[in-house]
């Protein structure tokens, strides 16, 4: 990666540990389909009979360790649901096992830890060839950031996350009872005493939030202010716009093995069992390998399966998303179809009633909503009647980014509590929890997951379901009426949104 400095040679003797997934055994084609119909109408599989219908075939994870165990590998553990063998061995003999060129240890431009860095293809044995679709773990660099925003220049205004709701209408007739919201993170972590002290602030219940350990990923507060501010912003963004919901946060360190492992694990968790996960982590999606994007999006499209919805923020840095090759990138994993895309607006508003929403751009690099075409993922069905414009710069359709928007302007943003202290913070990272929340209470409402939402969204362009936000850009893409590469469908009338999902 650029300005990420060389410091020395990856130790042979090095204990590493890979994650290897391995094939379904059956297709989700019909997902799609499905997910066309009426929340109430739709077939879902339970986690339990995932395993059966379409996990792992126990003659390819035993494939898989029959190959590890030849190679001087341990076998951690093995996950018919998931699809994944863990194995753990020496840098020597997992680099061996899988073909790979090491290319050294790297730290970061920004400081850091060190990390392992690859390059070239991996490989396995002839005969896993059909089996194994991705493996992960020997290049462990920090693989995606936050998307959050401190506030650096006036406030308009700032609002409380039960402000937000209001302002979108989120129905009324519950507060998420029943529904579990999972929540990725990839570092940092939360206080619960500051977590009281902000529902008590808010005159709420304290909600359950509960730690999931994934890779050894820790509930570690302290560590990074950031992290620490991405992680009290999810979990107090859900809890206070789905008071009742519990809430798992799922952490893991910050590489693709972690990413995919994390979301994975809550995607298939039948302890806490989410009906929606929210993931405000992101990078480019061209920084990404083919394996990684294509296996985020795999599980993205098991969630569709199990009913549960996947919302992740769309990134804070306008339509080149960060990259200086002066082309216009889009965020991943919210560019995957199956997930769906937050994007951000500023909001100004009193009580129910929004008297301003526009794209949010603060210009000058300060932030602005992520948001374009895709050049790695085509145009999904959902999308075929939304005239969503092709890349700007390959002149290609794609994949639009987002399909929906919240508040995200710093300058009108969230009251927070981090580390004991209050802070105004936004971005698309507090659009993707708000949206999360919003589902949960759909969910209730309904009494059915509406787990994979855009079939069901996009026909709803244009009517009272959504504020359409026709003013402002993200750099490349202008906002107008309709759908856009700014702020998608627009922002939720929660009460119609409800009221159309009902309604069939």
């Amino acid at each position: 990666d650029p300005g990420h400095a060389r410091v020395g040679d990856v130790d042979p003797q090095a204990a590493m540990e890979v994650s290897v997934y391995v094939r379904p055994r059956a297709t989700l084609d019909w997902v799609d389909d499905e997910a066309g119909r009426p929340p109430a109408q739709r077939q879902y599989i339970s986690r339990e009979q995932w395993t059966a219908d379409h996990g792992a075939e126990p003659a390819d994870l035993e494939a898989v360790e029959a190959f590890a165990r030849a190679a001087g590998l341990e076998v951690v553990s093995a996950d018919p649901a998931r699809r994944v063998v863990q194995l753990r061995g020496t840098a020597d003999a997992v680099t061996t096992a899988f073909g790979a060129q090491l290319e050294g240890m790297y730290r970061p431009a920004g400081g850091g830890d060190p990390y392992r860095a690859r390059s070239g293809p991996l490989s396995v044995p002839a005969a896993l060839a059909d089996v194994v679709t991705g493996v992960y773990g020997i290049d462990d660099r920090p693989q995606a950031r936050i998307h959050l925003r401190q506030v650096r220049a006036q406030v308009n205004a700032s609002y409380t996350p039960v402000q937000v709701a209001e302002a979108y209408a989120f129905p009324s007739g519950g507060e998420g009872q029943g529904q579990a919201v999972g929540i990725v993170e990839l570092g940092g972590g939360f206080v619960p005493a500051d977590l009281s002290a902000y529902f008590a602030g808010l005159g709420l219940s304290n909600p359950s939030v509960t730690a999931v350990s994934v890779d050894g990923g820790q509930n570690a507060p302290g560590q990074d202010a950031n992290a620490d501010g991405e992680v009290m912003l999810d979990i107090e963004v859900v809890g206070a716009s789905a008071n009742q919901a519990t809430i798992a946060v799922y952490f893991a360190p910050n590489t693709d093995q972690g990413f995919i492992d994390a979301l994975s694990t809550a995607v298939h968790d039948t302890a806490n069992k989410p009906s929606v996960i929210s993931v405000s982590w992101g990078q480019s999606e061209d920084s990404y390998s083919a394996q990684t994007r294509n296996q985020m999006e795999q599980i993205f499209t098991e969630a569709a399966a199990l009913g549960v919805t996947v919302t992740v923020a769309s990134g804070d840095n306008g339509s080149a998303d960060s990259v200086t090759d002066g082309k216009q990138h889009v965020d991943f994993p919210a560019a995957a179809p199956h997930a769906l895309a937050c994007g951000g607006t500023s909001l100004q508003a009193t009580g129910p009633t929004i008297s301003s929403e526009t794209t949010w751009n603060d210009g000058g690099g300060s932030g602005a909503t992520g948001g374009g075409v895709s050049r790695q993922f085509p145009l999904p069905g959902y999308q075929a009647n939304a005239k969503v414009p092709d890349n700007v710069d390959s002149q290609a359709p794609g994949r639009g980014v987002p399909d929906v928007s919240g508040n995200a302007d710093p300058a009108t943003g969230y009251q927070i509590r981090v580390n004991g202290a209050d802070q105004i913070i936004g971005g698309t990272s507090a659009v993707a929890p708000l949206w999360a929340g919003l589902i949960a209470r759909l969910n209730q409402d309904l009494g059915a997951p509406v787990g994979f939402l855009q079939p069901r969204l996009y026909p709803l362009l244009g009517t009272a379901a959504f504020h359409d936000v026709t003013a402002g850009d993200n750099g490349a893409y202008s906002a107008g009426p309709g759908w856009d590469a700014c702020t998608g469908l627009g922002t939720p009338d929660g009460g119609a949104l409800l009221a159309a999902l009902r309604g069939g």
